[in-house]
Parts: C-alpha cells; structure tokens; sequence
C-alpha cells in the first residue's frame, strides 16, 4: 500500500491535499552550490529577513535553517540554526521554520524549552529538523565524541522520544542509553494548535538506519534529491516500518530535495545548470565528498546518503539537481508532480538566486502546479 493510498485522520487521501513547498535558508555563506558561478544570494540576517516574506508571499509555508558550526567546503560563515529561526518567525506572519538540531551538540531538554518559548512567541509555527551530523570535525573540534553511523541514529532517535515525552507529558519520564528524564513537567509547552500534537518533528537520510527511524518516531522524512524511483523505495520503506510499529495511516509524511532552474526555455535552463557545474569549486566539492561519503561507507550495508553521488551530484550538496526540476515553469510543474504521485507531500527547494528566483517559483511555476493538482482530483474523483 502506498501513502497516496492511505487515508489520514481528516478522511482526506493525503495524495489529494495540495503539496507543501518549502525552501532552504541560506544562512550559510556561499550559497546553495558549491560553485564559483556568481550568486545573488546572501548569509545575512538582512537579506533572510527579506527572502522570509518573499517567500511567505509568493506560496512557500515552510523554511529550513541549515545547521553549520564551523568553516568547510565554501560555508566559510554561518548563522546558528534556532537563533536565526526563531528571528525568521518574529519577521513573518504565516511562514513555519524549521531549525536543524545535532543531538550530541544540543542537551534535548534545552532544546525542547527553546522551541516551545519560539511556538509560543510565533503562534504555533516552530519545528525542528534533527539530524544525526557527518561532519566529524564539528563535533571532535568541540570536544564532543564522534559516534558511528548506527550509534548517531540510535541517538538521535532516542533524543526525538526525549524531545516528544518533554512537549506532551505532565510527568515527562525517559530512560535511554543517552539520556534521562525524571518527573519533568514543562512549562510553557509548545502552543496547542489543531491538527498536531506538538511542533512537527523532521528528519533526513537514505540509509537503512535513517528509514528505520524514520518510520518509528518522525512526523517528516526528508529525501535528498533523487528520481521519482529512487524516492518511491524510500517512501514504501518507512511507510512499511511505521506500520510494523503499529503507527497510524498516514503518521510518516515525506519530503524531497530538489534545486529550481527554471527559465523562459529549456536550452536556458540548462546552460544554467551547466554553468554552475562548469564553475564548481573542485577543491571544496572533491573535499565535502571525501567528508560526507563515509556516512554511508560506515553503515552494515554501505547503504546511505551521498553513496552513488558523483562529482555533478556534489555540487548541490543535497543531490538537489537529481530531482531534475530544471526547464520551462511548465516542465518543472509536471515534474514536481511526478514526485507527488510517488507520495511526495513537500517539496524542498533551493535556488541559486533567492529572492528573485522564489519569487519567479511563486508568480510562474506555483500556479501550474495548483492546476495541475485540480485537474488530477477532479480525474480521480476526492
């Protein structure tokens, strides 16, 4: 059974409600390409302020703040992810922003309390993003220990029932391998707002640990880019390990990577694309390769992120151009739509030019894709 053919608490298929669209901060320098093509793009609170409502305005619901603590591969300055989210949230009014979190760097309890003050102060729009790291270096430099693979997700896993048991429960009580919670009540929780029991809870991966995860304890299972196949398998895996885990229809949504090159034709968009592969930075892309291949390398099943990634792939340094979401508005709308029949139900998005790019996504490539949504439901029926 696949995700379009459950059905939610709402009675709604979820393939029939209309894709999420979400967008990467970047607020990381050096944009979201590790190239020496120019790149309007800027780190700056000033110009993620602006980006923020940009975005909001033109259909986006979600932002993800990318979390970097230290100088590699082109990321030479970075905005730490909560502080710049949480400033996000204070400059919009509907947009929700997600914060990427390292178990390991972040103690779960603090963290738990800095996004329910951040739900509370924005209305029910914080989320979080926990990613199990694999970047070494961030964390050895810190002197904090460098678990392996299996170890990171078996932390990070137990650090979202943490964080999930503080937000919900009057008497909080956890008892792990890596951490303890002993009769906490937390006050302010996060805002009770309808439809969820507490701020949506993200998390990313390829590998056989990731999945496992994934279908256990996460609200979102983030995707780096690939092709409708290749995220078809992923979807039907964690779908399958929610339902072994006795998780309701529908408790696991999905999301993809994807990088946006749309143009007024093909042949340009594609020139962009080759010119932004054309001007890679080699030494940082051959770099961050030789960093983030090992993830998979250390897994039982050499099974993981970045595994079959090659040079072109690495540019984006989340396999965004595999997605192939690069031509006319119209190609790129009927390709988003393929992903959302594989059971895709958010789109996340980066640009080489923010805010004029978001801004052509929004005016030119949104709206065919809401048409295109209306004519398949009208088709098939609700």
């Amino acid at each position: 059974m696949t995700v379009q053919q459950t059905r939610g608490e709402t009675g709604v298929q979820p393939g029939h409600e209309p894709l999420k669209f979400a967008y990467w901060v970047p607020n990381v320098s050096g944009g979201l390409v590790v190239s020496k093509i120019e790149q309007r793009t800027d780190w700056s609170y000033e110009y993620n302020k602006r980006l923020a409502k940009v975005a909001e305005d033109s259909g986006f619901e979600y932002a993800l703040s990318q979390v970097r603590y230290m100088a590699s591969y082109g990321a030479a300055y970075q905005h730490e992810s909560t502080s710049l989210s949480l400033a996000l949230l204070l400059a919009t009014e509907r947009l929700n922003v997600i914060a990427a979190v390292h178990p390991g760097l972040w103690q779960p309890g603090v963290l738990a309390k800095f996004i329910a003050s951040a739900d509370q102060i924005s209305g029910g729009r914080a989320a979080i993003n926990v990613v199990s790291g694999w970047f070494k270096d961030e964390f050895t430099r810190l002197g904090e220990p460098w678990l392996e693979h299996g170890e990171r997700y078996r932390r990070a896993e137990e650090f979202i029932r943490y964080v999930r048991e503080i937000w919900t429960s009057d008497h909080a009580e956890h008892q792990g391998d890596f951490y303890r919670l002993h009769d906490f009540d937390l006050k302010p929780k996060p805002l009770d707002v309808p439809g969820r029991a507490h701020p949506e809870i993200f998390m990313g991966g390829n590998s056989t640990d990731a999945r496992g995860m994934g279908g256990r304890v996460t609200d979102w299972y983030f995707m780096n880019g690939n092709t409708p196949e290749g995220v078809a398998e992923q979807v039907r895996d964690v779908t399958d390990v929610a339902r072994v885990n006795g998780r309701p229809e529908g408790a696991v949504k999905f999301g993809v990577n994807g990088f946006v090159v749309a143009r007024d034709s093909e042949a340009e968009a594609r020139q962009v694309l080759h010119d932004i592969i054309d001007q890679a930075d080699v030494e940082a892309v051959e770099g961050f390769g030789s960093a983030v291949k090992q993830a998979g390398q250390s897994t039982g099943d050499k099974k993981g992120m970045w595994q079959d990634s090659d040079f072109s792939d690495l540019v984006q340094y989340n396999d965004g151009f595999r997605t192939g979401l690069v031509g006319t508005p119209e190609q790129v709308a009927h390709r988003i739509m393929e992903y959302k029949r594989q059971g895709v139900q958010m789109m996340l998005l980066g640009f080489l030019h923010f805010i004029e790019d978001v801004e052509h996504f929004g005016r030119e490539v949104l709206p065919i894709v809401r048409e295109l949504e209306a004519a398949e439901l009208a088709r098939v029926g609700r």
